[in-house]
């Protein structure tokens, strides 16, 4: 069990792993966070353009957030590229939140023109192979995400998307040799996330390859109860070890209380969206890209589990974590501390 992870002082992968922003401690203590709920495992974003811009200083930092995840027992899942958000990511100072809008600053890998651009593609492969092979046999790492959702149009205009689908759809294959030519140790895996996978002739070209590809099963649900356990029940004849890697946003109805209970009957492991309230400012709804929300605050938060200062969001979910992975510990707080409703 864990969360996708992104430092609050980072609104992308970007500013997560540049040297310039690169923060250890803020790492050490949010996954401190985590491991006090009794989190075991983090999703995170890498980006391509990272490796290309200084492949050694890269390897160093990721080395470095390696060493910090395992003092708190954590193993990471490694996402290498995203179809989501902004299609011309850049290297350099990011520009700071956009107010009252979720996840306004987030990257996709590649963007657009490199993805499109078949001349791109040996660097590409240079990243894919430069990263899981540097860290191929390190078992501090829990395993590969290659591609999250790789036929997301988010970001992209709709007329865009077709092409940009015809060529993950090319890519994609591709990655998961290249990754392993790598000879890693630890499996792979892409997140299925829409669409009917009750029949495989019912799926899109994306998912039958995400599905073919991956070692381990990974999806997304941010359903009601039964929408989630209505997926497991789908992927449960390929007979293969299933994560969730992406759910838990409270105004849609998914919510720690109902699919906790319902994975571990299933024996599926969960990451939940965020951590702790930051920059990606994601404990605010999708529906804030319509109607940002400046004036007022939405009725609930969205995602996270804690306020940027260290404390729940609901002291209950956290007592339920504890309660669900029976390896959490309370972390100290100030006395004056306390949980908002």
């Amino acid at each position: 069990m864990g969360a996708n992870f992104i430092p609050s002082n980072a609104i992308n992968e970007l500013e997560m792993f540049q040297a310039a922003t690169f923060d250890p401690a803020k790492n050490d203590h949010e996954l401190g966070l985590a491991e006090s709920l009794g989190m075991n495992t983090v999703r995170v974003f890498l980006q391509d353009q990272l490796w290309q811009q200084d492949p050694a200083g890269f390897k160093k930092r990721l080395d470095t957030f390696l060493t910090i995840a395992a003092k708190h027992h954590i193993r990471p899942l490694l996402v290498l590229f995203d179809s989501c958000w902004e299609t011309d990511p850049h290297l350099g100072p990011q520009h700071p939140p956009i107010p009252g809008i979720h996840n306004s600053g987030w990257v996709q890998s590649p963007g657009k023109a490199r993805l499109l651009d078949v001349g791109v593609e040996p660097e590409l492969k240079a990243y894919v192979v430069g990263v899981v092979g540097a860290f191929a046999s390190d078992s501090r790492i829990l395993g590969w995400d290659v591609w999250n959702e790789p036929d997301n149009g988010g970001g992209d205009k709709a007329e865009d998307v077709p092409a940009k689908v015809r060529r993950v759809n090319q890519l994609l294959p591709k990655a998961f040799a290249w990754a392993r030519s790598a000879k890693p140790t630890q499996p792979l895996t892409s997140g299925v996330w829409t669409g009917d996978w009750s029949d495989p002739g019912k799926e899109s070209e994306t998912t039958k390859i995400q599905l073919a590809e991956s070692d381990v099963i990974s999806f997304h649900n941010y359903d009601w109860p039964e929408g989630f356990e209505a997926r497991i029940k789908e992927l449960q004849p390929l007979h293969r070890p299933i994560i969730c890697t992406e759910y838990m946003a409270r105004g849609a109805g998914s919510t720690f209380d109902g699919t906790l209970p319902i994975a571990k009957k299933y024996n599926v492991a969960v990451i939940n969206w965020g951590l702790v309230a930051g920059k990606t400012q994601t404990y605010l709804p999708w529906d804030s890209w319509q109607r940002p929300y400046v004036l007022i605050q939405p009725t609930i938060w969205f995602h996270e589990v804690f306020r940027n200062d260290g404390t729940p969001y609901r002291q209950h979910e956290v007592d339920l974590i504890r309660q669900m992975t029976g390896r959490g510990t309370a972390p100290s707080v100030p006395s004056t501390a306390g949980a908002s409703q």
